[in-house]
């Protein structure tokens, strides 16, 4: 992994880290419909009109279809059944689900023959990253819906498909076209079940400043940077965030919200530390260079996967 992808990689890391700390601020005051709207709304009007300005819708609009089926995938569908299915089950049990996304990632590349598939080695990091995940939330299989687990399995399909889409059938595009377009697609969506479940009083300052982190930081910003991140290391290897993200909630809780740091959490942070390491070090089938329109839109010389 180059340091630059090394960089993106932790930011990212980070960035998704952060929901955990904020999502319950947030919904105890506004609906979960009314949180994603907010979220995808203020980062559609951050990201727009940079896109406008660019001119890099343009380009984006000639793949329209796959734009569209990028930003279902990726955020209409998985975020609704996500707050849907952690209405029944154990959050712990959501996040290990949920840090599945690059072994199924991982089945979809060998499925489909893809050149960014990783090794036996990288297939390992994986399995000692989800172990680490499940000593980090100490996950707890019980639940009271299968519909919730049903829901939850479509939720990580969804997360594996989303960037395998980004990568190879919006290569060459814009990110920031990319993701202006996705994320005004997902509020328009969502404007109508935000309208029925809008709040009757102002929401509190706490709640304000969490969607503004959700907005700002965890969508306009991570989705330029993870577009970013999959350029540089591909598709697969990029998912393997998912398994550092609980890790950082997890040290979030500590530091911010005073909760215990146990033995398991600590084995389990040097797993998915292993874990992650492992999974992004080794090359796969890697294909020639190829030109990518990074987000400045500059072309440059990257190699995929």
């Amino acid at each position: 992994m180059t340091r630059r992808a090394l960089v993106l990689f932790c930011l990212m890391s980070v960035i998704w880290g952060l929901p955990y700390l904020f999502i319950r601020v947030a919904v105890a005051e506004i609906s979960p419909a009314t949180l994603v709207f907010a979220r995808t709304a203020i980062a559609a009007l951050i990201l727009l009109p940079l896109a406008l300005w660019r001119a890099d819708l343009r380009q984006v609009l000639r793949r329209w279809r796959w734009v569209v089926a990028f930003a279902l995938v990726e955020i209409g569908l998985p975020w609704v059944l996500l707050g849907s299915a952690e209405q029944h089950i154990a959050s712990s049990l959501a996040a290990l689900l949920v840090a599945g996304v690059p072994l199924v990632g991982t089945v979809i590349a060998v499925a489909t023959r893809a050149r960014d598939r990783i090794d036996a080695t990288g297939l390992a990091g994986l399995l000692v990253g989800l172990l680490g995940v499940a000593a980090i939330v100490g996950v707890t299989t019980e639940t009271s819906s299968r519909t919730a687990l049903l829901e939850m399995a479509v939720v990580v399909v969804c997360y594996a498909v989303g960037p395998a889409i980004l990568a190879r059938r919006l290569g060459g595009l814009p990110s920031l076209g990319v993701m202006a377009l996705s994320l005004s697609l997902c509020a328009l969506l969502y404007a109508p079940f935000a309208a029925l479940q809008h709040p009757t009083t102002m929401p509190g300052a706490d709640v304000l400043v969490a969607i503004a982190v959700f907005a700002v930081i965890c969508t306009a910003l991570a989705f330029l940077l993870f577009a970013a991140l999959i350029e540089a290391i591909g598709p697969v290897r990029a998912t393997v965030i998912t398994y550092v993200n609980p890790a950082v909630a997890a040290l979030l809780g500590v530091v911010v919200l005073q909760e215990q740091f146990t033995v398991a959490m600590g084995i389990g942070l040097a797993l998915v530390i292993l874990g992650s390491a492992l999974a992004t070090r080794g090359p796969s089938s890697r294909p020639a260079p190829a030109r990518v329109a990074l987000a400045d839109d500059r072309p440059a010389e990257v190699e995929i996967g």
